[in-house]
């Protein structure tokens, strides 16, 4: 880190650094698990992170004919798809950015879309799922590491096989970066855990405009990485 000169790759170096910090990663797994329990509890049973249900709910719709039901789980998917390649597309043309870096963009972007989402009424569910999961894709696709490990801030299943292979390989070998890697993904389970009942209840007992609690939670998330931002500077 000292060998660097050019003062735009030291930023981009330190911003990285708090974009895989456990501090910052735990309240993007809280945003997560809040949005998937708002919108399956809120927005007409559907996810918003957890396409691989959406995809079991869609293939069973269509194929007893719900055809309207099944585009309900059909289009947010899509719009998860679209979330990670404009994401990617963003990291690739502003990674060298000067003033704000690519991932506080993104999490501005995130912010805004949910504070939209929750003025919009019950008749309006589905778009309003279609944006979380656009939302949803973009965070997944530019907070891929924690510590230093690859991991996903809005699912589990990863998390979970991840993390109990980290800890096999511990009981056998011994090594405490094996085990800090499993309590690297068993934390992010936690914590997404944490927020998918904190918004499961939030969701049935305030209603749509509860979507605003996911934003204070990447808000903190913004300002971790812009409070690091400026002691680089």
């Amino acid at each position: 880190m000292a060998g660097l000169e050019n003062p735009v790759e030291e930023l981009i170096v330190e911003n990285k650094q708090m974009s895989e910090a456990f501090c910052n990663s735990l309240f993007l797994a809280l945003s997560g698990g809040f949005q998937d329990a708002y919108t399956y509890n809120s927005r007409g049973k559907v996810f918003s992170n957890a396409q691989t249900g959406n995809v079991v709910l869609m293939s069973q719709h269509f194929m007893e004919g719900r055809w309207q039901e099944g585009i309900r789980y059909l289009l947010p998917l899509l719009a998860f798809a679209v979330g990670v390649f404009i994401a990617e597309r963003i990291q690739y043309r502003h990674r060298y950015a000067k003033r704000l870096h690519w991932r506080q963009g993104i999490l501005l972007a995130e912010i805004a879309i949910l504070f939209i989402v929750g003025f919009m009424p019950e008749k309006w569910n589905l778009p309003a799922t279609i944006m979380v999961s656009f939302a949803c894709a973009m965070q997944v696709q530019t907070f891929r590491k924690v510590g230093g490990y690859s991991y996903a801030s809005t699912m589990c299943i990863g998390n979970l096989r991840s993390g109990t292979a980290a800890l096999s390989v511990w009981c056998r070998e011994k090594k405490p970066e094996q085990l800090e890697q499993a309590l690297y993904y068993f934390g992010i389970i936690f914590f997404f855990a944490i927020g998918a009942g904190i918004g499961g209840i939030l969701s049935i007992r305030f209603g749509l405009h509860i979507i605003w609690v996911s934003c204070v939670f990447l808000l903190i998330s913004f300002s971790l990485m812009f409070v690091e931002t400026l002691k680089k500077k």
